[in-house]
């Protein structure tokens, strides 16, 4: 073990680890109205599997981040992954909507590790630029697996239905531990372990302006994120018709402006500090946000103009996200080196509860209409922009 603390992960595994948590997530959202029609419940009701998902998360990154600095990272992550695949089985055995919330939360709580635990390795192993161009890197990367997801359990849940894919689910989790197992060093050094007040730091992070800014960035816009993976199988799905492996095709389309976001991002380091480029990406993503709402009013029949406007309004908005989302991750907890794997479970605890309240009020907002994801889009990405302006210069 003593051998592998001084060696960096490799970026192919720390993408892996920090995306299957989002691919969870999303896998079996082209299965939504086929898992409302089973437990027969309401498409508003099925959403709820995505807001107890990230209330989970929420508890578990806390929980992970402040185990990681007591047990090592590698402890933490293989054990968290253990949990994942436990709960993915008790998903694919549920019989009924309440066994699977239950499922769910169990499985999100032991996959938040995948999140918090990889955060803290890059952050604890990589610094200024280099981190920066990394936390880009994988970002570009981590936009396909929420696009993945769909694209895999559209294929799996139209032909063999949707326990087929909680199922693979299962699989995945038995293939990512091993691969963890196997390849994650050890990155947390024993000899910086240390005693850490959680009140103490809780009260650095809720005194520092940046830091909060940061935090409600970043959850606001994976909650955006989220909320659309949310209701976008209503609009393609059951407005515009499409099959459920045809929706996971858009939703790979829809992610390459996240992949484009990203590498502009990363190139812009180049000319530009990187809270200029957070509100460049804000700017970018309200434009796209106020064309989804002008498009979401064309018309009351689906077409494939109204369809190809909506995906290209959606691209513009996430290209923004895209250019804005890794700067914050990259800064949110620069002046918090010393205590960086509880910092990373306060903040991320605090950022997932935001996420998982903006998927529940989506799934509220939910009436059947186009215009309630865009009206809802527009004022938070606003509220996003001028906390930007006011407290990041």
């Amino acid at each position: 073990m003593r051998k592998n603390i001084e060696k960096k992960p490799g970026v192919l595994l720390l993408i892996l680890l920090v995306g299957f948590p989002q691919i969870s997530e999303t896998i079996f959202t082209p299965s939504l109205p086929q898992i409302a029609t089973a437990y027969g419940t309401s498409m508003s009701t099925a959403q709820l599997t995505l807001s107890i998902y990230f209330l989970a998360f929420a508890f578990g990154v806390f929980t992970w981040g402040w185990l990681s600095d007591r047990i090592g990272r590698r402890h933490a992550m293989n054990l968290g992954i253990v949990l994942y695949g436990i709960g993915s089985l008790m998903c694919y055995l549920s019989g009924s909507m309440t066994a699977l919330l239950v499922a769910r939360f169990i499985q999100a709580f032991g996959a938040s590790t995948g999140s918090i635990t990889t955060q803290t390795i890059l952050r604890e192993s990589f610094d200024g630029n280099e981190r920066h161009r990394l936390f880009a890197q994988i970002s570009a990367a981590l936009a396909f697996t929420p696009a993945v997801g769909p694209l895999i359990g559209g294929f799996v849940g139209q032909n063999w239905g949707y326990r087929a894919v909680f199922f693979t689910l299962v699989v995945m989790s038995v293939a990512i531990f091993i691969y963890s197992y196997l390849a994650l060093p050890e990155t947390f050094k024993v000899e910086n372990r240390q005693t850490v007040s959680i009140m103490a730091v809780t009260k650095r992070i809720l005194s520092n302006s940046r830091v909060l800014t940061f935090g409600f960035l970043i959850g606001a816009v994976n909650g955006l994120l989220f909320s659309y993976y949310a209701e976008a199988p209503f609009v393609f799905i059951e407005y515009f018709g499409l099959s459920q492996s045809t929706y996971g095709f858009i939703g790979i389309a829809v992610a390459l402006a996240t992949v484009i976001g990203s590498l502009i991002s990363k190139k812009l380091l180049d000319h530009m500090n990187p809270e200029k480029i957070i509100r460049l990406g804000l700017s970018i993503a309200l434009v796209g946000a106020l064309l989804l709402l002008g498009v979401s009013a064309m018309s009351s029949v689906a077409s494939p103009l109204q369809m190809a406007a909506y995906i290209i309004a959606v691209f513009v908005m996430l290209i923004g996200t895209g250019i804005a989302l890794p700067n914050c991750l990259s800064l949110a907890l620069v002046d918090f080196k010393d205590v960086v794997g509880t910092a990373g479970a306060i903040f991320s605890l605090g950022y997932y509860l935001l996420v998982s309240l903006m998927t529940f009020l989506m799934s509220l907002l939910h009436t059947g209409s186009l215009l309630s994801m865009p009206l809802y889009f527009i004022a938070v990405l606003l509220i996003c922009y001028l906390l930007a302006k006011r407290y990041l210069k």
